[in-house]
């Protein structure tokens, strides 16, 4: 039985084919719809009207337009071939018509004969399909038919015969770009790694660890079409080496490798000992770990402890070398060392001390302060700021100013018009931090004149003078009324 058929698009005459054919007009005022027999008797024998008869013949209907089939389906094409099948597609045909369109029937046969044969027992509605069960190294013509109630379309021929094996396509690796350098992990860590690949038909996957069969019960693979993955739960030291992959279709493979490295830390120095003491310095010497944790050493730590409190102190760091000198120890003190070991994945977990002690002996030191010699400060007085000339009114109060500099501090004295002012209560005299100022009082009309401020040392003496003129108040006129 062939699959329940696609629905048909239906034109608009078809559509009028299915309706019933449109009544007579009927004659002005139609007589009402007959009874049955029995009423339907004309009355005293007369012979009863026809109303149907007296109505207009109806026009015949137009003809159903015969069915008609599709055209050929379209762009048909080869997707995949393997040893047993042959994957195809197309695309609907251009015209399906007013019968609309049932499905497509596939039909094949051998190149050199003309015995063709349907590939699919009932119609296929889709547009692609997969002709199964074929022998291997048969080639075979490929058809498409689409179906409807018309018939069968033309059918869309493949142009050539398609020869039923898989197509090889050569494996390739894609190995990751992270892999392609030395991979380290730490002990105990997970390890999970994709390794991506291709190739047709689907490639036989192998693994190998320098150059002998995988150990599964610590390495777990996990092989698809696509990829593998490489599991181990909890990274060993034992787990490093270099790992290859080979991918092979047919007598084609391809082959890549990645370096694993698994590290922990190192383990401390071999031995540690005291190779000389002097003065406030202790000298030391100490032979490579014997294990350094399946990486390499990337320094040492050295660590001093006074004997009396026992505390540990770091003293060098990210050393590189095999000896050191530790200074600056304290006179009296007895001090041990330990030595720490560095590697990438940090600071081992023990450390080697000395066997013996570095005692920091007493010594007799008499200290010697560094002579300097002193320096002369001794300098003449020398004015920074010389008095300026002022000019003020009688019972307003005036301030001279001036500074000076000097070593030793040198001595001032005021003079008006060459005459010292001494211990006159009129005249206010301040010295601050070379500042020197002299305040007039309420000055009248005989303090104007010639003032005078001089400094004196023992190197020499600075003169500075200004005029102050002392003005009489302006009286209004209302003032002199």
């Amino acid at each position: 039985m062939p699959a329940k058929p696609a629905p048909i698009k239906k034109s608009a005459k078809a559509a009028k084919k299915e309706e019933p054919a449109p009544a007579p007009e009927p004659a002005p005022e139609p007589a009402p719809a007959p009874e049955p027999a029995a009423e339907a008797a004309p009355a005293e024998g007369a012979p009863a009207e026809s109303p149907p008869a007296e109505a207009p013949p109806a026009e015949a209907p137009p003809a159903e337009p015969a069915a008609e089939p599709t055209s050929e389906p379209l762009e048909l094409g080869v997707e995949d071939v393997n040893d047993t099948s042959v994957t195809i597609s197309w695309r609907p045909p251009a015209t399906i018509g007013n019968s609309g369109l049932d499905g497509y029937t596939v039909e094949i046969c051998k190149e050199g004969t003309n015995d063709w044969k349907a590939a699919n027992e009932e119609l296929t509605v889709s547009c692609r399909y997969i002709i199964k069960n074929q022998t291997t190294g048969d080639r075979l013509n490929i058809r498409v038919v689409a179906m409807n109630p018309g018939g069968r379309s033309p059918p869309a021929t493949l142009a050539d015969a398609v020869l039923v094996r898989e197509v090889v396509d050569r494996p390739k690796i894609r190995l990751p770009r992270f892999l392609r350098q030395r991979y380290v992990k730490n002990v105990g860590e997970k390890i999970n790694l994709l390794i991506p690949y291709s190739g047709k038909p689907q490639p036989i996957v192998s693994w190998t660890k320098d150059g002998q069969p995988l150990d599964t019960k610590t390495v777990n693979i996990r092989n698809s079409d696509k990829d593998s993955i490489f599991f181990i739960r909890a990274a060993e030291r034992a787990d490093s080496g270099v790992y290859e992959i080979c991918v092979k279709v047919d007598s084609f493979e391809d082959k890549a490798q990645l370096t694993l490295q698994i590290v922990e830390l190192a383990g401390p120095p071999a031995s540690v000992k005291i190779v000389d003491t002097w003065g406030f310095n202790v000298a030391l010497e100490w032979t490579e770990p014997k294990d350094n944790g399946n990486t390499a050493i990337t320094g040492y730590s050295i660590q001093k402890a006074d004997k009396k409190t026992g505390d540990w102190f770091t003293v060098l760091e990210h050393y590189h070398r095999m000896n050191a000198t530790v200074s600056d120890l304290i006179m009296g003190n007895t001090y041990i060392f330990r030595v720490f070991t560095e590697n990438k994945c940090g600071i081992s977990e023990e450390a080697t001390a000395t066997k013996t002690s570095a005692t920091i002996q007493k010594t007799g030191i008499e200290y010697k302060p560094p002579e300097y010699k002193e320096h002369d400060f001794s300098q003449a007085p020398k004015f920074t700021t010389t008095l300026a000339d002022r000019c003020t009114t009688v019972g307003y109060n005036a301030k001279l100013l001036c500074s000076v500099r000097g070593f030793p501090k040198p001595k001032i004295e005021w003079m008006k018009n060459q005459m010292i002012i001494g211990d006159d209560p009129k005249f206010r005299q301040i010295n601050n931090q070379g500042i020197c100022s002299l305040e007039i009082r309420k000055p009248g009309n005989f303090d104007g004149g010639v003032y005078t401020c001089r400094a004196k040392n023992e190197h020499g003496e600075a003169l500075v003078t200004c005029k102050l003129e002392v003005k009489q108040p302006v009286i209004a006129d209302a003032d002199k009324k």
